[in-house]
């Protein structure tokens, strides 16, 4: 069973605005409801000033709509809801027609774990307008999320250079939903466990803690608190030392490891969680070396991201293990991806396809066209480029592509020893196709794919930019309905 279901056990139909139920009931009035339509869900920026973002929250998305529909305390609910005149809101005719309202869409959607660029859609949803419409809010709430944590913690794993990194921030997640959402997000990041005991139970994540300064404050001397947390514990101690002066706290700790190890246990090392972490690691490693303890870990904590540990790294800090909380759970210096979900087609009565455009001044905010797939070129174990085209063109691999934000630039597609589509069959006509993999599946799936990215579009400052364009025929039906478009506004 899912984590969905089991947190609510009840339709969440209701978890989009209320804007979206509007136009739906008016696609309903104008008797458009079931028209088929093309929207795409995609990011405009990378997140984090960086050069990538790594998809997320696919596994939440079809939990949800795999259970989409309206229960009859949700329509008991919207028949309460009135206009400005005190009338309702919504007929009853509209209210009995998504009583009857059944899933039927298809969806493509890019694995879990799939680094991707701005532009490219994460999520394709295919389907009767009022359906696709009435689903953006939820798909963006669940998908922009764990992807903008996915991405934060994909970053700090990077800058600990393979030493595990632990989640740490449930006390200061968003709300029992953000918490779980990040702990699922940060481990699919590559986070080695978390300390939220309700995620390891939802989602098999792994778990790890020990005690807090409260622990040692509760007992007359720190020396006690480790012999008692050691008599309680034996097999899980970590002393945390900072509580009164560090360095003497290590020392306690190595006094307590000893009596451990008469008794046939291992102290498993020491935490810090405030000061220079850099100088207290590097002489907190050499007490517990000469003290005979070379494989007790030094864990730190304590506001930690990927400019701090990489600021630690350089100055010769010996910290084994990363404790990381509120900059990866909150994403702490970029608090929203700002991902979107764009109409980019609608079937005509003859069976073809409107294709649609928004428009802006600013040429980042033109959307894309047409039946979007994204085709991505390899060379060498390495990404090269990615292609957006139109998907129902039949388009075949392109040797050119033109720029997403300066539409006049045209470039050669990078020379590659091979290609594959990105978007993936997740449902059809409602019914899922898709063999979910494991959240540990996903995991180690996104560490083999961010290896695959080239080190400067990953590094964290001035990354290089990934190259990404469009086909040129789908180029060429986006310039033709700019210029369709503003002709009409002339």
């Amino acid at each position: 069973m899912g984590a969905l279901k089991q947190l609510y056990g009840h339709s969440l139909a209701l978890l989009t605005d209320l804007y979206q139920l509007t136009m739906a009931y008016g696609y309903w009035k104008s008797g458009v409801a079931e028209r088929e339509s093309v929207f795409h869900l995609f990011f405009r920026r990378n997140p984090f000033k960086g050069g990538y973002a790594l998809a997320c929250g696919l596994d939440t998305a079809v939990q949800l709509l795999e259970d989409f529909r309206f229960e009859d305390s949700d329509l008991d609910y919207l028949s309460t809801l009135t206009g400005n005149d005190g009338a309702p809101l919504f007929e009853a005719g509209f209210i009995e027609y998504l009583r009857g309202l059944e899933f039927s869409c298809d969806v493509d959607a890019v694995p879990e774990g799939t680094p991707m660029f701005p532009h490219e859609p994460l999520i394709r949803m295919r389907g009767p307008i009022v359906q696709c419409q009435l689903l953006e809010t939820p798909l963006l709430n669940l998908i922009n999320f764990q992807t903008l944590i996915a991405t934060k913690s994909a970053r700090i794993c990077q800058a600990t250079r393979g030493e595990p990194v632990l989640e740490f921030g449930l006390r200061r997640a968003q709300g029992i939903d953000g918490a779980l959402a990040a702990s699922r997000a940060a481990y699919i990041g590559g986070a080695a466990a978390t300390s939220n005991v309700l995620a390891g139970r939802l989602m098999d994540i792994p778990v790890k803690g020990t005690h807090a300064h409260s622990w040692v404050m509760f007992f007359d001397s720190e020396g006690e608190s480790f012999e008692a947390y050691a008599n309680a514990m034996p097999n899980n101690c970590v002393f945390l030392v900072d509580t009164f002066d560090t360095l003497e706290g290590v020392r306690k700790a190595i006094k307590v490891g000893l009596k451990l190890r008469e008794s046939g246990h291992e102290m498993v090392g020491v935490r810090l969680d405030s000061g220079d972490l850099a100088h207290l690691s590097i002489e907190a490693r050499k007490l517990l070396d000469a003290a005979g303890f070379g494989n007790a870990a030094i864990v730190a904590s304590n506001d930690l991201d990927e400019h701090v540990i990489t600021s630690l790294k350089e100055q010769g800090a010996t910290i084994a293990v990363w404790g990381v909380g509120t900059k990866l759970t909150t994403a702490y210096d970029q608090p929203a991806l700002g991902g979107v979900y764009k109409l980019a087609a609608v079937r005509d009565a003859d069976g073809s396809w409107d294709h649609k455009i928004k428009l802006s001044e600013n040429a980042i905010k033109i959307s894309n066209p047409g039946v979007q797939q994204v085709r991505r070129y390899t060379a060498d174990g390495k990404f090269v480029a990615d292609v957006m085209y139109d998907q129902e063109l039949g388009v075949a691999d392109a040797d050119a592509m033109f720029d997403l934000e300066d539409l006049t630039r045209k470039r050669p597609v990078p020379p590659s020893t091979g290609s594959a589509d990105l978007l993936v069959p997740v449902f059809r006509a409602g019914k899922l196709v898709y063999d979910v993999p494991s959240i540990h599946d996903v995991r180690s799936f996104a560490a083999d794919q961010l290896g695959q990215v080239d080190t400067r579009v990953r590094r964290f400052v001035n990354p290089q930019q990934y190259a990404v364009g469009l086909e040129p025929g789908l180029h060429a039906l986006k310039m033709k309905l700019i210029s369709a478009a503003r002709g009409e506004e002339s």
